[in-house]
């Protein structure tokens, strides 16, 4: 059976790449996603590590900013889940306006929005909701003060980097590998065309 990215095989110029299947690479950063959240945990940089190695670019500038992306942004839990922030992050690494264009590039601005509501709509289908708070409740049945010791154990405790966190990190980041896929073959680009984004430290 052919997958859209059937149409991501052939560079420009002709040149070929092995053809690559969207469920497998998703489910690559399916299981990359929980891994480094059970090993690494900060939900927001776990997607991010995930995503980029499942499509192999790596930009270190962009998962150094997704630091503070963690349990609703600063461990706070009342801002949106880091692992959506996260994939909203790698999305506008692909499509985001850029610097130089910042008073236009308005179709790749409506391209990372479009595919951050879908991102969104998978969201609430699986948790009810974008918000960390709402996810806990969802997922352990009450809220935690991640900045009090004994909320963080209890939080550890229900499962959260055995079960509970990593299978938001690890869904997310196979949503948000499936949305830039399809966006790539809809477009009939390739990923060879955006390794330009590969940025590795210094």
């Amino acid at each position: 059976m052919r997958t859209p990215l059937d149409r991501l095989t052939r560079f420009r110029g002709g040149a070929t790449l092995p053809r690559m299947d969207t469920e497998a690479v998703s489910r690559a950063a399916f299981d990359l996603g929980f891994s480094y959240e059970a090993k690494y945990r900060s939900c927001g940089q776990c997607v991010v590590a995930a995503v980029q190695g499942a499509l192999g670019i790596r930009n270190d500038f962009a998962f150094k900013c997704a630091s503070s992306l963690g349990a609703g942004i600063g461990k706070l839990c009342d801002g949106s889940c880091g692992a959506y922030t996260g994939s909203a992050m790698m999305i506008s690494l692909f499509w985001g306006r850029t610097r130089d264009k910042f008073d236009g590039d308005l179709e790749n601005k409506k391209a990372a929005d479009r595919l951050t509501v879908s991102l969104h709509e998978k969201f609430v289908r699986e948790f009810g909701s974008i918000t960390c708070r709402e996810i806990h409740d969802r997922l352990f049945g009450r809220r935690f003060d991640l900045w009090n010791e004994a909320d963080k154990e209890a939080f550890d405790a229900a499962g959260a980097h055995r079960d509970k966190c990593t299978r938001v990190v690890a869904n997310a980041a196979a949503w948000v590998t499936g949305l830039i896929l399809g966006e790539l073959a809809a477009r009939g680009q390739t990923l060879e065309e955006f390794k330009n984004l590969s940025h590795p430290g210094t």
